[in-house]
């Protein structure tokens, strides 16, 4: 057991200079914390087996989800069921920083399209 935070936990780059920090990263569960600088976005994709909670920290986040889009603030979250077609994007001029929980992890589960 152990107090968790992003000096202390594995960190990796993803996207355009968007980084992640593994919070928890178990085979049934995963918490990571994500920071997106602005004007970027990641690539439309689905899961097969993982249902995902993105909570946004501070910013605003906005979301495709099939053909919705949802645009979601600070200390608000939305709940991606497996299948679902998806991506987050931060359209503003501020950092986007939230946690994405994924149940199993979604590492391996993850189709682009």
């Amino acid at each position: 057991m152990s107090i968790k935070n992003i000096q202390n936990s594995e960190n990796y780059k993803w996207g355009k200079n968007c980084d992640g920090w593994k919070l928890v990263d178990t085979n049934s569960l995963s918490v990571i914390q994500e920071k997106m600088p602005p004007k970027t976005e990641e690539n439309l994709h689905f899961h097969e087996n993982c249902q995902q909670f993105f909570y946004i920290l501070s910013g605003i986040a906005e979301f495709q989800i099939e053909n919705e889009i949802f645009i979601v603030e600070e200390n608000n979250g939305i709940h991606i069921p497996k299948m679902k077609k998806h991506k987050i994007m931060n359209r503003t001029e501020h950092d986007l920083d939230f946690l994405v929980i994924s149940e199993p992890k979604s590492h391996g589960d993850r189709i682009n399209l």
